[in-house]
């Protein structure tokens, strides 16, 4: 077995799981890892500002990517700092793997006040990983790494952490390397498969609701086959936008329930096909059938009581069931003129809706199909869940159920790492765009081309709106004092333009894309627009 260091057993083991992109900010106890990264010169290590962005980064990396997004920080301060992107790949299901130092083993546990010491550095992590652990030694690190990368690779992809003390990281051992495993999901109960395909083949009007879980697995085409094989109309939830193009007549969006004809549309349906989401706030009647399609065992009837669950990888399972109908059933004749109908009266409330109609439109017309649009927590991005339309899976990220401001424009850079050649945009806030702006002094110095669209409207918003509406104007703490954007974005090399006139949107957007240069687009805007 070859002698080496724990700092460069880690990074090589990292590198035998086919780890191409670090993420992450230097410290005293992280160093000998840095140091061998400097040793492998196809390993790229993109320094961030703040250890918030590394984790964010490695986020949007993982999910356009499809790989492991890795994030690299010191202990203490570093992992709470980090803990937010934790928190939200958590949510978003986003396989991303924190490293983090930590104190050296002769003080663990101790208090002794060492330099980033926390009583219990993995009790921080514990909410929002799917699994942790402490690696001591040198030849251990092989085996911890391997057994991270399965936990990131197997089941339902959350967040995983591992910690090595810095004195592990220094110490010289003979360590034995592995080889990377590549691991089989399951394709679900054949039994349980052909009950779903019977009811489903009986169903006459059935609906299929999709969520992120369809990404996750690459279920998209198997999807489209099931629905347009029944003719069923297909709704979304935010995070599964593009499991189906809106281009497909079938195709309906992202529903809002505060709309009697989406109440209506799903108090209709006799058969419910869910896949990869946990439909949470879906106003089923208690008697409607669902079939529950996820590869969490714990998800199944976990939302409402008449589902048959099925614990399958969304696109085997979905596979399998299309083999099924494809024998049950006939192809159904098409509904397009029907749900073309449809679709308009579940729109109408949101194409009215100006200036943000139109703004949501200019956003579409500019970025390319391919294009990615990252959204942050701002009032344009929520318009956008239903407005904007996806063609192509993985194109448009949101921080899921967490709701952490600040994450666009980060996970928006780490996307773009993910792939370069495609146009990336974040759109953001004023509010959320200052949590991680220094980020742009990281777009600059790496060459991460990456457009932030921010819509200033010199406030919390949508705080400013609710003291405003429901508590009779008493403002406070929702009204900010910002920067000229245009300025800050060029004092850090970037490019920075102010759009006056709001019918220029499209226009400026597509310069920036053709520019290919970190770009800042400030977009004023007065909040008595927003409704």
């Amino acid at each position: 077995m070859p002698l080496m260091t724990g700092g460069q057993a880690l990074i090589r083991s990292l590198r035998q799981e086919g780890v191409q992109v670090i993420f992450g900010l230097p410290g005293l106890q992280i160093m000998e890892a840095l140091d061998a990264i400097y040793d492998d010169p196809g390993l790229r290590f993109i320094a961030t500002r703040h250890e918030q962005a590394a984790t964010y980064m490695a986020d949007g990396y993982a999910r356009v990517s499809g790989q492991v997004g890795v994030a690299l920080v010191v202990p203490g301060v570093g992992v709470y700092n980090a803990a937010a992107g934790l928190a939200t790949a958590y949510a978003a299901s986003s396989p991303v793997l924190l490293v983090a130092g930590q104190v050296p083993r002769d003080d663990l546990g101790k208090g002794r006040g060492v330099l980033h010491d926390v009583h219990d550095q993995l009790d921080i992590v514990r909410p929002i990983t799917k699994w942790r652990a402490r690696v001591l030694e040198p030849s251990h690190i092989p085996e911890a790494v391997h057994d991270a990368f399965r936990q990131l690779k197997t089941g339902r992809p959350r967040p995983v952490e591992l910690e090595v003390p810095h004195d592990a990281l220094a110490q010289e051992a003979q360590v034995e390397l592995l080889e990377s495993e590549r691991y089989f999901p399951g394709a679900g109960d054949p039994d349980l498969l052909g009950r779903a395909a019977r009811l489903l083949a009986k169903a006459s009007h059935p609906l299929i609701w999709a969520g992120g879980g369809v990404h996750l697995s690459g279920a998209h085409e198997e999807l489209t086959l099931i629905a347009e094989h029944l003719q069923a109309s297909v709704i979304t939830t935010v995070e599964g936008k593009g499991a189906i193009s809106d281009r497909n007549p079938l195709s309906l969006g992202v529903p809002r329930w505060t709309v009697e004809a989406w109440q209506r549309l799903v108090a209709e349906a006799d058969v419910v096909l869910a896949v990869g989401t946990r439909f949470v706030d879906a106003p089923f009647q208690e008697p409607q059938q669902v079939i529950q399609v996820d590869v969490d065992p714990e998800e199944l009837g976990h939302s409402h009581p008449k589902a048959l669950g099925i614990a399958a990888d969304a696109r085997l399972g979905l596979a399998s069931l299309y083999d099924r109908l494809q024998r049950d059933v006939k192809p159904r004749p098409s509904r397009k003129a029907e749900m073309a109908a449809l679709k308009e009266k579940l729109q109408a409330p949101w194409e009215r809706l100006e200036p943000q109609a139109s703004l949501v439109a200019a956003l579409r017309q500019a970025i390319p199909d391919d294009g990615i649009l990252v959204c942050d927590m701002t009032q344009m991005a929520y318009f956008s869940y239903a407005a904007y339309p996806v063609y192509q899976p993985g194109t448009f990220l949101t921080s899921s159920y967490m709701g952490t401001l600040g994450f666009a424009f980060p996970a928006a850079l780490g996307a773009k790492v993910a792939r370069p050649d495609r146009a990336v945009v974040a759109l953001c806030g004023d509010g959320g765009f200052l949590y991680n702006s220094q980020e742009m002094a990281t777009a600059v110095k790496e060459g991460i081309n990456v457009v932030a669209v921010v819509f200033n409207d010199n406030a919390y918003g949508y705080s400013l709106r609710d003291q405003r509406g429901r508590f009779g104007g008493r403002v406070i703490g929702t009204e900010l004092h910002n920067p000229d954007f245009v300025q800050l974005a060029c004092a850090y090399g970037a490019a920075g333009v102010r759009v006056e006139w709001l019918q220029d949107l499209e226009r400026v957007l597509r310069e920036a894309l053709d520019n290919n240069k970190p770009t800042l687009i400030e977009v004023p805007v007065s909040s008595v627009v927003w409704p």
